[in-house]
């Protein structure tokens, strides 16, 4: 049971015979009064049992987004429902309105919309729905919570995907599909054609241009054209360990690897490459494989979706015997992680010569731009501190990712919003140099 702010002012209202009479036995009949009519009240009020409850929700979306939900109510007793419904969303599914009011007669259905914007990603649910149900007067209420399991599964944004287009232009030049064709060092021969300016002139291929000449006499240049090796393979391990529950520029490092991975996977599945997708900190968490085209995208946000970081330590140890399940192929190996101080990095430096000696390592991490910020403010002793932690956070850094060159490894760092696209740029890069 419920009751309204008229009943609590009807209650109020008995005070006034004491302050003009001075006579409590007329709060008494008057609180008598009350009581009846609040019973009378409820006992006309529709039973909010009597209510079915069906849902009706979109599977999934995207992080950032809105989408509808809509409860349909069916009043199944023989007498008529006003009051207020509560859908009990999670606070982090974004529902708006929480509360709705009702009027529903006896043996008829109504609808109510609810509009969820989600600001966290994963599986956001709902497991019931609260009818309150008001009598004529509206003073008291019965009110049952009716059990109505919902979900809606939340993907990552793709943020990062306005920068695949420019991508794809760069690889469009890259297989030679424009007027200027790139030589990459160990790149397939595509083809000949005539020399045109700005061409590289390392390309010319000297017999074919003695075996071409016109009536005149006149000799035409000719070049060979390559294109990228495809058909690689792609195996990306996520590190969802501790330190990917960080928040760098109010986003987790998780999150950040999460949209690298979908920039990359567009590209590289663009370029006729396999991508492999794991995701591991002491167990596979997650794990992607065998997809390609539209498909590989949509498991890969499927897969992404409900996995949070977990507190624990990465096992490193473990990271080239999950790399030999995917592919015993020569593989580019991205390892998307935090790259941290040395002591910390130990496990991942010991780890790294078992992947670089079979294949091409790239270890990508998020750079907190705050630290840059706070190296650069020095005015007052406060923040000459805090400048000096973060140029030792920074000298860190560095001296990790030297060592991470030493032992065969490329390492991509930078700020979360440009990660995805330095990463991105890497790959186009090892493509172009006939690495992969």
């Amino acid at each position: 049971m419920a009751w309204s702010g008229r009943f609590v002012l009807l209650i109020a209202l008995g005070l006034l015979p004491i302050v003009v009479l001075d006579e409590p036995v007329w709060l008494v009949l008057w609180l008598l009064f009350v009581a009846i009519v609040g019973v009378v009240d409820l006992a006309i009020a529709g039973s909010p049992r009597l209510v079915s409850v069906e849902r009706d929700l979109p599977p999934r979306v995207r992080l950032g987004e809105t989408a509808p939900s809509r409860l349909l109510l069916t009043n199944s007793g023989g007498r008529r429902i006003r009051g207020l419904v509560r859908d009990a969303w999670q606070p982090s599914t974004g529902a708006s309105p929480t509360r709705a009011a009702v009027d529903i007669p006896a043996g008829e259905r109504r609808a109510i919309v609810t509009t969820l914007t989600p600001f966290r990603r994963g599986e956001r649910r709902a497991a019931q729905v609260t009818v309150r149900s008001f009598g004529p007067m509206r003073l008291l209420a019965r009110q049952a919570s009716i059990r109505a399991p919902g979900a809606i599964r939340v993907l990552p944004p793709f943020v990062a995907r306005k920068h695949l287009p420019s991508r794809l232009a760069r690889l469009r030049e890259l297989d030679g599909r424009t007027s200027l064709m790139i030589r990459g060092q160990g790149t397939e021969f595509d083809s000949l054609r005539d020399y045109v300016r700005g061409d590289d002139v390392r390309s010319i291929d000297w017999r074919a241009t003695a075996r071409r000449t016109d009536p005149a006499g006149g000799a035409h240049l000719v070049v060979r054209t390559w294109r990228p090796e495809r058909d690689r393979r792609v195996v990306i391990v996520i590190d969802s360990g501790r330190t990917s529950a960080a928040r760098i520029a109010d986003e987790p490092r998780l999150d950040t690897a999460f949209e690298s991975t979908l920039l990359l996977a567009a590209l590289a599945a663009a370029a006729g490459d396999h991508v492999d997708l794991v995701v591991y900190d002491r167990r596979v968490r997650g794990r992607v494989q065998g997809s390609g085209g539209a498909e590989l995208l949509s498991r890969l946000v499927d897969v992404m979706a409900p996995i949070e970081p977990e507190l624990v330590e990465t096992d490193w140890a473990g990271v080239p015997a999950l790399v030999r399940s995917v592919t015993a192929h020569r593989a580019l190996v991205v390892l998307m992680t935090s790259v941290d101080a040395p002591g910390a990095s130990r496990e991942l430096l010991g780890m790294l010569p078992q992947l670089t000696g079979r294949h091409t390592v790239v270890v990508s991490s998020v750079a907190d731009p705050s630290v840059l910020d706070a190296s650069r403010r020095r005015e007052n002793r406060d923040e000459v501190y805090l400048a000096a932690a973060a140029e030792r956070a920074m000298l860190d850094l560095t001296r990790v990712g030297a060592a991470i060159r030493r032992l065969g490894a490329e390492m991509v760092t930078a700020a979360p919003a440009d990660l995805p696209p330095a990463l991105a740029d890497r790959y186009l890069a090892l493509k172009a140099a006939g690495r992969l």
